[in-house]
This record gives C-alpha cells, sequence and structure tokens, in this order.
C-alpha cells in the first residue's frame, strides 16, 4: 500500500513527464510510470521539480550525432542554472559542473593554447568527475567571468566534438556585445524566458487542465473560463520568475512573493553600477525606471522627451541596448506599412520597451495583491499595460523573435502586434477586457480579406469573420 500511494502521487505531481497527461516518465523514455525503474521516493521528489519546456530542446540537442557545443542565453534569474543541473543529473551519467566566477583555477586549464585534451584533464581534476563522451555534461556556468572558455568553444567543435559542453551565464548577452570572441558557427544557442503562463500552470500542477486546452476543446475551455481567468490573474501578481513562482506554489504568500520581487529588482539596479560602462550607468537607470510610465501612454511608444527635457536617441541608444543585451527589456519596433516581409518596413526610430516580466512589472509599479488578485481591473488599468507586457512574454516564449507593431502617421489606425507566421501576416490585437471594437482592425481585414487575425481578449473563444477571438490564457496554444 505503501507504494501504491507514492505512484500517484510521481503521476499526478510529475514535472518530467513526456506527455501533459503523465502517462510516461521522462527519466526512463518510452516506459509506463508503473514500471519506471527510477519510481522510488527520490524519484517522487524529483518529480516536484520545476519543468521548464526548454527540457525536451536539450535532449533534443543531447540526442543530435552532429551536436555543438550549447550556448543557453537568458535573463538573470530566470532558472538557467537550475534547468541545465537538472538536465545533466537526469540525461547523464555525470555532472561536471564548473563556475568560472572568481575562479583562479581556470586559468591555469585554459593557459597557452587550447589543447582540448589538456583542458577536459583539468575540468575533470577540478571537479573531480570522470568526463566521459556521451556519459558526461560539461556545464561552465557564469562563463562571462572568464571569456577564454567562450573562446575555447570552437576547438571542441572542430576537435573533441564527442563531449558535451554548455555554456551559460547571468549577463552573458553584454559580455558578447562588449567584445568577448563569439565562435560564429561552432555552437548552438538557445534563451531562456521567465516562465509563460503553461509552465505556471504546470508549476501549479494543473496538467489535467493543460489536456483539455491542448485538445482545443473550446466549449470544455469555456466553460473553465472563470478558473483559468482567476489563475491568469495569480500569474500576473506572480510572474514567471522560476524562484518566485516556486514560493508561491509552495505557501500562497502574496507578500512573500513581493519580497523576492523585489529582491531580484534590487539585483538588477546593483547589476548597472557592477557590469554597465560607468558613463552610462546613469542614463540605464533613467531608460529603466521610465518604463512603466512610457507603457501606460495610450500609444506606448517610446519617448526620450520623458527621460529629460530635450532628450535624443544618441544620448540614450547605448543605455537601451545595454538593457536589451542583459535580457531585461524587450523592443518591439513600428513598421511602416502592415505589409511582408515585415523586416523592410520597420522604422528604426519609433519603438516600446516592455519589461522582461510581468510580475517584476507589478512589483516596479508597487501594485498590491488586491488590485491584480481580485477583480478585473488589473486586465485594463494602465491602458492595458500589464496585458499587453503578457502577451509580448508569451509570445517571445513561444519563441517568436520579430515581433512589430504598426501606427500609421496619424495614428488613427494602430496594430499591438505585427508577426511573420508560416510565411504569412498575422495582426495580433490584445484587448484587457470584453470590450473588443476596433475600428482599424476591422477595416484593414475588410480591405485585406486574405489575411486572419488574432484578438486575444477576455472573451471567450469565437470566429469571427478573418478574426479568431482567443482568451488571454490561450496564447500559448499558438
Amino acid at each position: 500500500m505503501f507504494f501504491i500511494i507514492y505512484l500517484a502521487v510521481c503521476v499526478e505531481k510529475c514535472s518530467f513527464a513526456m506527455a501533459l497527461c503523465v502517462r510516461k516518465c521522462w527519466f526512463s523514455p518510452k516506459t509506463c510510470v508503473e514500471k519506471c525503474k527510477h519510481l522510488t521516493i527520490s524519484c517522487v521528489e524529483k518529480c516536484k521539480a520545476m519543468k521548464r519546456k526548454i527540457y525536451k530542446e536539450l535532449v533534443d540537442w543531447k540526442n543530435r550525432e552532429q551536436h555543438k557545443p550549447l550556448i543557453l542565453n537568458g535573463v538573470r534569474q530566470c532558472g538557467k542554472t537550475y534547468i541545465l543541473k537538472e538536465f545533466g543529473r537526469n540525461e547523464f551519467d555525470n555532472l561536471a559542473y564548473i563556475s568560472c566566477d572568481r575562479n583562479e583555477s581556470l586559468h591555469a586549464i585554459y593557459a597557452g593554447d587550447f589543447d582540448t585534451a589538456r583542458i577536459i584533464r583539468g575540468l575533470s581534476a577540478l571537479t573531480g568527475v570522470d568526463i566521459i563522451p556521451g556519459k558526461t555534461l560539461i556545464f561552465l556556468d557564469e562563463v562571462q567571468a572568464f571569456p577564454q572558455a567562450m573562446e575555447a568553444l570552437k576547438y571542441f567543435c572542430e576537435d573533441a566534438p564527442e563531449y558535451h559542453i554548455v555554456v551559460a551565464g547571468s549577463l552573458l548577452g553584454v559580455a558578447l556585445h562588449a567584445g568577448i570572441s563569439f565562435p560564429v558557427g561552432k555552437v548552438q544557442s538557445m534563451r531562456l524566458f521567465p516562465m509563460d503562463f503553461e509552465e505556471f500552470l504546470m508549476a501549479m500542477g494543473e496538467d489535467q487542465l493543460l489536456c483539455l486546452m491542448h485538445n482545443k476543446d473550446y466549449g470544455v475551455m469555456n466553460a473553465l473560463h472563470e478558473k483559468l481567468k482567476d489563475y491568469l490573474r495569480q500569474y500576473y501578481y506572480v510572474g514567471g520568475m522560476p524562484e518566485v513562482v516556486k514560493t508561491y506554489v509552495d505557501n500562497r504568500l502574496p507578500n512573500q512573493v513581493r519580497t523576492i520581487q523585489n529582491e531580484i529588482l534590487s539585483n538588477y539596479a546593483s547589476d548597472f553600477s557592477k557590469h554597465a560602462p560607468a558613463q552610462e550607468v546613469p542614463r540605464i537607470d533613467m531608460v529603466w525606471q521610465s518604463i512603466l510610465g512610457q507603457l501606460s501612454k495610450e500609444n506606448k511608444k517610446f519617448v526620450y522627451g520623458v527621460l529629460k527635457k530635450g532628450g535624443r536617441a544618441k544620448e540614450f541608444e547605448l543605455a537601451i541596448q545595454w538593457l536589451m543585451d542583459a535580457g531585461l527589456v524587450y523592443k518591439t519596433t513600428r513598421v511602416t506599412k502592415p505589409e511582408l516581409p515585415l523586416k523592410f518596413y520597420e522604422d528604426l526610430s519609433a519603438f516600446k520597451l516592455f519589461l522582461c516580466d510581468c510580475g517584476l512589472m507589478g512589483a516596479m509599479a508597487d501594485t498590491t495583491a488586491k488590485d491584480v488578485l481580485l477583480g478585473d481591473n488589473v486586465f485594463t488599468e494602465y491602458k492595458g499595460a500589464f496585458t499587453e507586457q503578457y502577451v509580448l512574454q508569451q509570445l517571445l516564449a513561444l519563441g517568436i523573435s520579430h515581433i512589430y507593431y504598426y501606427s500609421s502617421g496619424t495614428s488613427r489606425m494602430e496594430m499591438d502586434f505585427l508577426v511573420q507566421r508560416d510565411g504569412a501576416l498575422l495582426p495580433i490585437e490584445v484587448k484587457g477586457g470584453t470590450s473588443i471594437k476596433s475600428t482599424s482592425l476591422h477595416n484593414y481585414l475588410m480591405e485585406h480579406r486574405e489575411i486572419s487575425a488574432i484578438r486575444y481578449s477576455m472573451l471567450p473563444y469565437r470566429q469571427q469573420e478573418n478574426i479568431t477571438n482567443m482568451p488571454l490564457y490561450s496564447v500559448f496554444l499558438q
């Protein structure tokens, strides 16, 4: 009986299940959970770990015969170290983990030429782990602190492709932009974002609910509309930073959530002074502090004059680029025409800046749990800034990297987001409430009947000519 109880827990809570319906165990692919050799108390503890969708991409990389060294990018504290350690422990016999931050031993290992056999011996001695091709994951963390490790990836690709080596770092994007040698063509890159709404629901143990959503049974989904809307409110408040999500899942205490979010924001502010060029720090802080106000405007376009009277692009473009390289902000650029190819119509002088996480946005705005978790005001307040922020996060997590917006010169016609999907133009409209009147989009689609659009709002699913109305909680299904 004791064994059966743990079996039930593992089946219901396993975050490493190969399918959302939790019928297969990730620890033993193609093996039913009931027969998994790992089905012990320790397996149950592992199954309570936080699941990230990038895990499957990591497994695919491992199994690829012609794999290259891997670089995992992502904003600070989005879970890079955690997921790579989980991946190494679960998918390999051994994990050789090395933090490059203030690690003097690495200088001796990488001194001289990039002899991969000598480097492997040194890393094995440093970690006390036998590094065996195909059986050991070499994980170099905080690699921006030791550029030689990044440069050596070229030689691992050319001279030792049998090894699995991955690097990550909190400010890797900044370091690369600052001039660290990047082994072009010799590495594979992935990017980890804060947890999206689907991953949040996984963490909340809603695997069956996700099964229903992925089946796209909109009748059932509409019946669960209020439940999903309540989860969406919680996600707006908590956001997707893994430490914050875990704290909320464990105890459901909103004040603790805000405390951790404010600590993360404080760490980001410290990074400005520690890692940015000294002359840029004041401007980086000015841009960072202005984003909430910029997004609460009607058109949300970034205006330099908000930072200081007479502010110009040349004064702040380096500050904005630093924040983008750090993964702290995302930029969507205006296009002058809603036509393909969007890149051709890009207007680099007009753009919007969004934050990396809606939960951190709420902490910066000092919104209370009552404001967010009760009622529907959070979806429409601040000119819908929270909702546009949320939708952008979900689109990025889907792997859509080039996201634009459109506004005419007179601002009489606007499209919140524009993307290219499967060679076609996809306008995306975002509405925080249930009022979905949009003359500009309607008129555009009347003139371009070959184009279909998506509208995200608080209304349930419905098809309306060439506009598909999708509830906000379903963005990850696209």
